[in-house]
């Protein structure tokens, strides 16, 4: 996939996603050379906001993250966010029987992986120190990844019709709005690890 048909993903079913599925990339492939570059954004925004703008989104931690510190939490959410794009696909998978589809985990795999990248790029409005301008942001990529699974699950899937498709939209972002809280509650609980071993 490449970023250039994103902007069509958002509100057609016919455009973007057969190019995708044109490309067939691999899981591997997808995980490497997507999922994981895109993981990246939010772990080191997060790193910036605690270090250059403490207190200005996030609690500031008192003492500060020392670096060694800001290193692991680093590592373990890029780690997190993997994991939980592979649940994600698995999940959806299940999902499929649902509307009457019977998607491959490799099908899955691709509207998991596509689906959070308005969450990923939206990370990058933490180089603005407000609180509201984050929670701006987060509020658009949501609606951003409610468009790409509302659009992406027809095509991927072979759907005939829109209502199956909104049905297992609905059932897909529902199981993404309960992935990305638990995310949230894994990096709080690394967090406090971290500062509970010092």
């Amino acid at each position: 996939m490449t970023l250039q048909n994103l902007p069509k993903m958002f509100y057609s079913y016919s455009e973007g996603w057969p190019d995708l599925m044109r490309m067939h990339p691999s899981v591997m492939r997808m995980l490497t050379f997507y999922v994981l570059p895109m993981s990246l954004i939010p772990a080191a925004m997060f790193v910036y906001s605690i270090f250059v703008t403490p207190g200005a989104v996030f609690p500031e931690v008192v003492p500060a993250f020392s670096g060694g510190e800001a290193a692991t939490l680093f590592v373990a959410f890029v780690a997190v966010q993997l994991l939980m794009v592979a649940l994600m696909a698995s999940i959806i998978q299940q999902m499929g029987n649902v509307a009457g589809a019977q998607p491959s985990y490799h099908d899955a795999f691709m509207l998991a992986a596509v689906a959070p990248t308005p969450l990923w790029l939206g990370a990058l409005v933490l180089f603005i120190p407000s609180m509201w301008a984050a929670i701006t942001a987060m509020a658009v990529a949501w609606v951003g990844s409610a468009a790409l699974i509302y659009h992406g699950v027809e095509p991927l899937f072979n759907l005939q019709g829109h209502d199956r498709a909104r049905l297992m939209g609905s059932f897909v972002l529902a199981a993404g709005v309960v992935a990305w809280c638990a995310l949230m509650v894994v990096l709080a609980l690394m967090m406090s690890m971290i500062i509970g071993l010092r």
